[in-house]
């Protein structure tokens, strides 16, 4: 099954929220350590499909703090622009990462530098409460959830403050390799 945007060349970028959960719906555990996510690293169609999609990220502090691969998003897969979006900047620049903050630290900024960065390609979310953000501000095109089977039993939830938007999805692909369940779905305005 092909998991292509399908969309061609896009003057736009579309902004997919790109997340690993467990199966009790956790993304880090309670110190908010993502290093768990590794153990199901491998061999995944959806993930080397869309990985050359993505044109810039952003995401939160949280994300940023917790331990996203050493500092890279997609490890050694992807090289791209990379936006924090935060209230509490880096005493020191950090090589690779641009931090949205004060004033111009909203959503809308944020997506607006990375958008222009992604030069029509994704702009990938990390994290729950950048998306919460983008789903708030209505900027959320896509979601690609990777869940893998383990139970965390605690840390920070997928959802963990939706706020109770209700919104619909359209499934736009399902598939499994031997660690790891891809659910991508579309956001129905």
């Amino acid at each position: 099954m092909s998991f292509s945007a399908g969309t061609g060349h896009r003057s736009m970028a579309k902004v997919l929220w790109h997340i690993t959960m467990s199966l009790d719906g956790f993304i880090g555990t309670s110190g908010n350590d993502m290093a768990w996510m590794l153990d199901y690293a491998g061999p995944n169609e959806a993930v080397d499909e869309v990985v050359p999609q993505i044109g810039a990220v952003l995401m939160g502090n949280r994300t940023f703090d917790g331990g996203t691969g050493e500092g890279k998003p997609y490890g050694s897969l992807w090289h791209g622009p990379m936006f924090v979006l935060t209230h509490r900047p880096p005493a020191e620049p950090v090589a690779g990462y641009k931090f949205v903050t004060g004033l111009t630290g909203s959503v809308e900024s944020g997506l607006e530098a990375a958008k222009r960065a992604a030069g029509g390609k994704y702009v990938a979310i990390l994290g729950a409460d950048v998306a919460r953000q983008c789903i708030a501000a209505g900027e959320l095109d896509e979601i690609l959830v990777h869940q893998v089977p383990v139970l965390l039993g605690g840390g920070v939830r997928l959802f963990e403050r939706a706020g109770g938007a209700h919104v619909r999805l359209e499934r736009r692909a399902l598939s499994t390799t031997p660690l790891v369940t891809n659910l991508w779905f579309r956001v129905i305005r």
